[in-house]
């Protein structure tokens, strides 16, 4: 299987600029996996030159369709910031120049701090006991996903779910591969129909709570993604998102808004 670098791999073109092309290894039902586009343009807000920090925020807004197979441009510049946090801007362009996505990214200098947890990771058999489950499409290849509850996610009682999931190919857990991961979940429309239908995400942001010790620690382990849905109104529906380590580390939030017909 081809690994996860060469699914997003960036070739440069120029400063704070590359070519890459949509791996239709990462196709989904309306086109590229958004956990593919999200990852991309992360990638290369962190490939800048001038790149500082590690990723403290990340907003996508998918503004059309990518096409599996194309070659895209993605684009990524510094906004501004202080000596602690830098604001970035990413971007993904298709060859006659239309945007496709963007994305909004602030980087921090972290320190030593004081430091609260609201909540506790849910209780869950371990990995090796659930059954191995890929999500639907080219890209569920990509993901082991082992589904401890809310699967199949249709005429549920509630919206809820939980499952272990990671990167099927080789490398340790990094700030890519956990962004890719925070769009591994089912769309929450489904689980009040009979089957699949239309969806697709508008924007999903992600917050890094994770220190750098806890990603080498979960290296190519599985990770929990505890999800609930919001509230669906007017074809449009939100989820958050948590995402846990094996040993009880909250790494990262997530909240998306999705349309769905």
């Amino acid at each position: 299987m081809i690994s996860f670098d060469e699914l997003v791999a960036l070739k440069p073109t120029g400063r704070n600029s590359w070519s890459a092309r949509a791996h239709p290894g990462c196709e989904a039902n309306t086109g590229m996996f958004g956990g593919w586009t999200a990852a991309a343009m992360l990638k290369a807000a962190l490939s800048c030159e001038d790149a500082e920090g590690t990723p403290a925020a990340f907003t996508a807004n998918f503004v059309s369709r990518v096409e599996p197979g194309a070659d895209i441009v993605i684009r990524a510049q510094k906004l501004g910031g202080g000596r602690s946090l830098k604001s970035w801007r990413a971007e993904i362009m298709n060859d006659a120049g239309e945007f496709s996505a963007t994305a909004s990214i602030v980087t921090a200098n972290r320190r030593d701090s004081d430091r609260f947890l609201e909540g506790v990771m849910p209780a869950a058999p371990a990995p090796a006991a659930i059954p191995l489950a890929h999500p639907p499409g080219n890209f569920g290849t990509t993901i082991d996903m082992r589904p401890v509850s809310g699967f199949p996610p249709f005429k549920c009682a509630d919206t809820r779910s939980l499952a272990w999931v990671r990167v099927v190919s080789s490398g340790a857990l990094d700030w890519t591969r956990l962004v890719y991961l925070a769009d591994a979940t089912p769309p929450r429309v489904f689980y009040i129909s009979d089957g699949p239908r239309p969806s697709s995400t508008i924007t999903m942001s992600v917050y890094f709570y994770a220190t750098e010790a806890e990603l080498a620690a979960v290296g190519e382990d599985h990770i929990l993604s505890e999800v609930a849905g919001v509230r669906a109104e007017g074809s449009i529906s939100g989820l958050t998102m948590r995402l846990w380590s094996r040993h009880g580390a909250l790494l990262a939030t997530s909240e998306q808004l999705c349309w769905f017909r």
